[in-house]
């Protein structure tokens, strides 16, 4: 699948043009009707989803901490790309820059010490957030979850006869793992995941934990929450894979920000995770959560400032410092380190359980309302990629749109046409290419094509090789701030496509 956003030529968006301006003409006369419309549709919907009214505090919450979205007129559907920050949040770090003198922590200067001090009291806190044990973890501060990916990646001590296994729907920051596995000559082996929940065959995935080589060195990885179908795969699998001889790496960047990741009952060896994901400042620090014995058999392929003890040039050697602090390259992002615990604090007072029934109430009444959808000839207007029920996923949609003679309407004019509503959505393929080739029926036959040669293939190329495929599509996500306009706004302006026929070719 493409793995970057393509822009749309010029006659494409002259089509879009026309297309907004026959919009626009309609937008008086339909203003009042959509007014009227809303109001009676969030009055069914609190009937329905009496578990909404109970946690109405969010949208106090809203009111105060986001009161920017509805100032602008944005409606904000991208909080699996990245959440939104509370007012507060900015504020509380703020102040504590403004009132203090920090320094690099290196060192045992009042400045250094001052900010040492910070730094471990966030690292702490991330502990306890996630109900880790702090004799059992430890946290490594990385620049966001790939960073964390990568430490593991180029770190752990593959060998010939080991494997790596990893479910199709992961993120590509685990993917790229592959190929560390690969040049030490561990094989590599993918669950696939079935349409059209997307979900992972247990039976597959059981035949695959038994690859395991005793004595050998053995990775399965897998998202606690697919970032493409919003699937939530079984935590239950970290002890099934353990008993069964292999460490487990859990992608948790789509699953911490709206539900609740207890290690203290769940015990993978790593856990990768990006903070702005969770509460959307600060960004460029995540981490990796990992289990110290399971950090101590990493055996990382260079050394950097701050990762050692002792390094000599002329005696030709170094010593790794032990713990976290062999693997956190250079000088942590310390100055923002400690807008992490005002973050973790932020989301405790909210409670991630209320964010989750809220977002769950949210994702059900929109998936039922866009896949009610039908044009006059009673085809449907969307194709949702994984489950449409509540069970077992998350406040992420991912869809495509049809026109009435189910000809797929390219994502890169549902995204600009959103852009012009003030909706702020993602299109793409949200770099989870199994997910996605799984969803549109791709195989391997048909994607060897697109890696024959060493030249780097262009996206009308790809296209040309998926001949009418999708090869991308729209990703609605919800989070803290989401209400019940923000979906009812979404499902408005998809109801906009009904009966249109808008292709460019």
């Amino acid at each position: 699948m493409a793995g970057s956003q393509q822009q749309i030529d010029g006659s494409e968006l002259g089509l879009i043009e026309r297309r907004l301006a026959h919009w626009e003409r309609e937008e008086q006369v339909e203003r009042a009707g959509r007014r009227i419309g809303f109001d009676e549709a969030e009055a069914a919907f609190r009937k329905d989803y009496p578990a909404y009214v109970t946690i109405s505090a969010l949208d106090d919450l809203r009111a105060r901490e986001y009161a920017r979205l509805d100032e602008q007129d944005q409606v904000y559907l991208d909080y699996t790309g990245g959440s939104l920050y509370g007012e507060s949040q900015v504020r509380a770090h703020m102040a504590l820059l403004s009132r203090n003198v920090f320094g690099n922590p290196h060192s045992v200067n009042p400045t250094s010490l001052a900010m040492t001090q910070l730094v471990e009291q966030t690292r702490a806190s991330v502990l306890h957030y996630f109900h880790a044990p702090p004799e059992e973890y430890t946290v490594v501060f990385t620049a966001n979850a790939s960073g964390a990916l990568k430490l593991v990646g180029e770190s752990y001590p593959f060998a010939p006869g080991d494997h790596y296994l990893l479910t199709f729907d992961n993120h590509n920051s685990v993917n790229g793992i592959r190929e560390f596995a690969r040049a030490k000559g561990a094989e590599v082996v993918y669950v696939p995941v079935l349409p059209p929940d997307l979900r992972i065959d247990e039976a597959n995935l059981e035949a695959a934990l038994e690859l395991a080589q005793p004595g050998g060195r053995n990775l399965f990885a897998y998202p606690a929450q697919s970032n493409f179908s919003g699937v939530q795969h079984p935590l239950e699998w970290i002890a099934r894979a353990k008993a069964k001889g292999w460490e487990v790496l859990l992608d948790a960047a789509a699953f911490a920000p709206t539900n609740r990741l207890d290690l203290s009952r769940w015990k993978p060896d790593f856990v990768s995770l990006s903070f702005y994901k969770i509460f959307g400042y600060p960004t460029g620090v995540g981490c990796l959560i990992a289990r110290k014995v399971a950090l101590s058999r990493l055996s990382r392929p260079w050394f950097a400032g701050g990762t050692i003890t002792i390094a000599s040039v002329q005696g030709d050697g170094y010593y790794l410092a032990a713990g976290e602090a062999g693997f956190e390259d250079g000088t942590v992002n310390y100055l923002t380190i400690p807008a992490v615990e005002i973050g973790l604090k932020y989301i405790d007072t909210v409670g991630i359980e209320a964010i989750h029934a809220r977002v769950q109430c949210l994702a059900e009444w929109l998936l039922d309302d866009l896949t009610a959808l039908r044009h006059r000839n009673h085809r449907p207007l969307v194709r949702v990629y994984g489950p449409i029920d509540g069970q077992l996923r998350g406040a992420t949609v991912t869809i495509n749109f049809y026109d009435p003679q189910r000809a797929l309407i390219d994502y890169r004019i549902v995204e600009d046409l959103a852009a012009q509503a003030h909706i702020s959505l993602r299109t793409g393929c949200f770099c989870n290419p199994g997910a996605g080739e799984a969803a549109n029926g791709l195989t391997k036959e048909q994607l060897a094509p697109c890696f024959v040669n060493e030249e780097r293939m262009t996206f009308e190329e790809f296209l040309a090789v998926m001949d009418g495929h999708a090869a991308g599509a729209v990703r609605v996500s919800l989070g803290i701030a989401s209400n019940f306009s923000d979906v009812y706004r979404f499902t408005q302006f998809a109801r906009r496509f009904l009966n249109q026929e808008i292709r460019t070719s």
